[in-house]
């Protein structure tokens, strides 16, 4: 049910390196790319679980026997954050239908939060393989939250969960709500520690500022 993509020694640890960097984050542009190529490798790990069938190609010369996947693949993203990351898997599952999900943490004067929706723009996910991609997995609360959302366009084939980051208890929370016959958890490294906050150390800071701004 969980793959940590960062375990095995790939350029996607230099790209994640430089995601952490204080000394990188500086550089909005920089930080968007390299979710995207995250997005890009994501996808390509990812395309290796999908169902395939052959077909033929006519080329100048004769024709070829070629395995393409054959999933109808739904692309859905927590705005903002996830945006550079959902592009990076675009580029690859070029012919994917896309959602997108407006959701954040609404806090309370005491410190608490509760997860807040206020859009989603979804097609049918009926029989179709459901990728949900956000660069951090923290307590998991909003994606389960964004998960069950989604469903009600639909029950998918599978769905795929796609975080650069998570934190242990997220990635368990995940796993004690979702059965593997549900869902797949892609990520690319997971932190041991999540603060009283709910972020994750050391985790890279709030992905959605770095990516694109602060905001009041």
């Amino acid at each position: 049910m969980i793959h940590e993509l960062g375990q095995q020694n790939s350029i996607l640890n230099q790209f994640i390196a430089e995601l952490r960097d204080v000394n990188v984050q500086n550089d909005f542009m920089r930080f968007r790319r390299n979710l995207e190529r995250c997005g890009e490798i994501f996808a390509y790990e990812l395309s290796k679980v999908l169902s395939y069938q052959t077909v033929q190609v006519q080329t100048p010369l004769g024709t070829a026997d070629v395995s393409v996947p054959t999933d109808n693949i739904v692309l859905a993203t927590i705005l903002r954050a996830g945006l550079p990351l959902h592009q990076g898997m675009l580029n690859y599952f070029d012919k994917a239908q896309n959602a997108f999900i407006s959701a954040y943490r609404k806090y309370d004067k005491d410190g608490t939060f509760r997860i807040q929706f206020e859009y989603i723009s979804c097609p049918s996910i009926e029989g179709k393989t459901l990728v949900l991609i956000d660069p951090m997995l923290a307590t998991g609360a909003s994606m389960l939250l964004a998960y069950k959302a989604l469903l009600e366009h639909g029950k998918p084939l599978h769905t795929h969960i796609v975080a650069v980051i998570g934190s242990k208890e997220g990635v368990n929370y995940m796993k004690r709500n979702l059965s593997p016959s549900e869902a797949t958890i892609w990520v690319g490294a997971i932190d041991d520690e999540l603060t009283v906050k709910s972020y994750i150390v050391p985790g890279l800071g709030d992905a959605g500022d770095l990516a694109y701004g602060k905001k009041d």
